[in-house]
């Protein structure tokens, strides 16, 4: 990568998001450093579907020609490597990473994405994007009318069976405790035909991540194809809180329609904006938020 450290635009994180915004600034000859780890949190997904002109691809592939075409554009550099600390100043921004190098710019974008928080169940990080999965818009056709299970509970799980109940009529609720549902809902889900099990699941037992059965703890077992689990997350980067960038009640970066976040100067886009975990939505608002701050760079030097 080149030597010059002051740079028009920081972006923390290159995988869709960070890649979609990149483009956007370099064809408008912005000075641009991506600082990536090289770890998307979809890496163990066979296949991204949902994409149009990308449907049925590996996430790896998307990436790999995403990086290329961003490439070559060449007022945008990369650096591997994880950043850690984020300064505002008077000029702009200063990024620290992990072994202490430091970069200056005018504008920050966040789109480092979220880090899902695994449960203590043997086997679920292991099949986590491969048969236990996330989206039934990502996911659901594949195991469209075949055995599913909903490990999650309450509203969550209410509605990722209404969604899923019409991809498979084959679905179980598995709440793993005690079940939380309103009266109404529980109705719902017995005019269904949706049971709901209440055992704690201890185990996900698989071959190479596909699902072959859910263990409970009482040693009773239940076969499935696919599991749909609704996982608390954190911010992958602690940058947008150490900046005081203010967090929705369910974690996500708190943007307005331009991808703006309440700190003057950063932006922010993909999956820690928004629940909507795509691949197609994130190049979407990745796209938006180059456009938005290329647009304010103008206009801080258009007078």
């Amino acid at each position: 990568m080149k030597t010059d450290k002051l740079f028009d635009v920081i972006i923390i994180g290159g995988s869709y998001a960070g890649l979609s915004s990149a483009m956007s600034l370099g064809r408008s000859l912005r000075n641009v450093l991506i600082i990536d780890t090289g770890k998307p949190c979809n890496r163990q997904t066979p296949h991204s579907q949902n994409f149009l002109t990308q449907d049925g691809k590996t996430p790896q592939e998307i990436s790999r020609i995403a990086r290329e075409q961003v490439e070559q554009y060449p007022t945008v550099a990369f650096y591997q490597g994880e950043a850690v600390n984020g300064e505002k100043t008077d000029a702009g921004f200063i990024i620290t990473t992990s072994t202490g190098e430091k970069f200056s710019s005018r504008r920050l974008i966040l789109a480092a994405g979220i880090k899902d928080i695994m449960p203590d169940i043997n086997g679920f990080s292991e099949s986590w994007g491969i048969s236990v999965i996330h989206c039934p818009y990502c996911h659901g056709y594949e195991y469209r009318n075949e055995k599913t299970g909903i490990l999650a509970n309450g509203d969550r799980a209410f509605h990722m069976a209404s969604l899923i109940n019409n991809l498979t009529k084959d679905l179980t609720i598995l709440t793993s405790g005690p079940a939380e549902f309103e009266t109404e809902q529980k109705a719902k889900l017995e005019k269904h035909n949706i049971p709901v099990i209440e055992k704690k699941v201890i185990e996900v037992e698989h071959l190479n991540g596909q699902i072959r059965n859910i263990v409970f703890e009482d040693g009773t077992r239940m076969d499935f194809k696919a599991v749909y689990a609704a996982l608390p997350f954190v911010q992958n980067c602690a940058i947008a809180e150490q900046l005081g960038c203010v967090l929705t009640e369910q974690g996500y970066i708190e943007v307005d329609n331009l991808q703006k976040t309440n700190i003057e100067g950063v932006f922010a886009c993909g999956d820690s904006t928004s629940m909507m975990r795509s691949v197609a939505i994130a190049v979407s608002s990745g796209n938006l938020t180059g456009a938005m701050v290329n647009m304010e760079l103008v206009n801080e030097t258009f007078v």
